[in-house]
């Protein structure tokens, strides 16, 4: 009768891990080479700090420096209760199932692995194609929890592959081409194959890139704000959240400020002087909303944060950027002139805006979710610094411009700033 008790209570616990709403950030391993111990304690002390439970960290096969900043991050998260899990990127290099499960049994032992029902949580970057050696990894490791993201098969082709998974990451986080705006769509058709299964739904608060082989941009003027709102949406209520992406500077969906020698090359032009920490203003609140199940949580703050291009869309040409990957209209379609702004209040108010010497605006609120107010306001071809004021408090970000940038394009980055 005790046994049983213990039994039932053991999978009780493993349930109710199982059952924990998480919030992550995907943290790509592959910039970090040199990166030491306290740069590692910043950026988890900032991620904590910002109410994220963990990392999810994104491994190529192809990086030696991977076991070194690996025992660094994993150590350092174990001193400041913060949970990692690997992520393998099996769509820019080459795995198979005995390096996974080396790097899988090297780490799975340290305090700060995140693991379900016992069991180390692992996911990955792709590779659908490789499904089948995940049995074998599991066999080599003693058992994983296994989300995957292989959204490029889509919501009923990750269905139809439900016996090899635990649960499962779904990259879109952003707009299709010729979108200005995502749907819940594919959000639901997920919930629906899992049949129960977890569900990691991905986050993004903007997506440009303009690299060799990729050049496009992702609607982004109201997606932080959207993409929050169907996240705390009860009809999708995801068991976790990834935040795509912590440091991935070259695709512009970073949430802090820019790390120079994480920054690839052909990247700076667009990185530099783009600073996107305000973006982790909201997340305190965005968390502790999602957790609870409800909006109505406490405020750790009143203020705002916003986002916006220091160039018009159209003052150049845009580099050959597209509107959405695959797409082929110009990413100038995609994006209106605009300050985006999100401010935290008890009770819906008026923002303040002032660009350059021009007259301050009193803007009323788009849409709200909560205590979460949304504002856009069009930039009508102003120029100068951009003050927002909230409440009696005010920040000043950088300049609004018609130059064209010293790239001789559009940058469809954006800078952000807080209240």
């Amino acid at each position: 009768m005790r046994l049983r008790s213990l039994l039932s209570l053991a999978g009780l616990c493993a349930r109710m891990a199982a059952a924990d709403k998480m919030v992550f950030a995907h943290y790509i391993v592959g910039l970090t080479f040199g990166q030491t111990r306290d740069e590692w304690q910043l950026d988890i002390s900032q991620a904590k700090g910002s109410g994220i439970d963990g990392f999810a960290l994104n491994i190529g096969s192809a990086d030696t420096y991977n076991d070194e900043q690996l025992h660094l991050a994993y150590d350092v998260a174990s001193s400041n209760g913060f949970w990692l899990f690997l992520s393998f990127d099996m769509q820019a290099s080459q795995w198979d199932a005995d390096m996974i499960s080396s790097y899988i049994n090297t780490y799975k032992g340290f305090g700060s692995q995140l693991t379900v029902g016992g069991l180390p949580v692992v996911s990955t970057f792709e590779g659908p194609s490789q499904a089948d050696i995940w049995p074998g990894v599991r066999s080599a490791t003693g058992g994983i929890f296994f989300m995957p993201d292989w959204a490029s098969l889509g919501a009923p082709g990750v269905g139809d592959k439900l016996s090899l998974i635990d649960g499962a990451f779904n990259w879109g986080a952003w707009p299709e081409a010729n979108q200005l705006t995502m749907s819940t769509g594919n959000d639901v058709a997920y919930k629906s194959v899992l049949q129960g299964k977890p569900y990691m739904m991905g986050v993004s608060p903007y997506f440009y890139t303009n690299l060799p082989g990729k050049n496009w941009y992702s609607s982004s003027d109201s997606l932080w704000f959207d993409r929050w709102k169907q996240a705390l949406d009860p009809s999708i209520n995801p068991e976790y959240i990834e935040i795509i992406t912590w440091n991935d500077y070259g695709e512009s969906s970073y949430i802090n400020a820019p790390i120079a020698h994480q920054i690839v090359s052909g990247a700076d032009v667009y990185v530099n002087g783009f600073d996107h920490t305000a973006f982790r203003f909201v997340l305190p609140y965005f968390i502790s909303a999602y957790k609870a199940g409800n909006t109505d949580v406490a405020l750790p703050s009143e203020g705002a944060m916003a986002w916006y291009r220091t160039t018009p869309a159209t003052i150049c040409g845009d580099g050959g950027t597209v509107w959405g990957q695959s797409g082929t209209a110009s990413a100038s379609q995609g994006t209106q002139d605009v300050v985006s702004i999100i401010a935290l209040t008890n009770a819906p108010t008026n923002i303040n805006v002032q660009i350059g010497s021009g007259a301050s605006q009193s803007v009323s609120v788009t849409n709200t979710v909560g205590k979460a107010s949304f504002y856009e306001v069009p930039i009508n071809g102003a120029t100068g610094s951009v003050t927002i004021t909230l409440n009696g408090k005010s920040t000043t970000g950088p300049e609004i411009t018609n130059s064209c940038p010293s790239s001789g394009h559009v940058n469809f980055n954006a800078v952000s700033i807080q209240v």
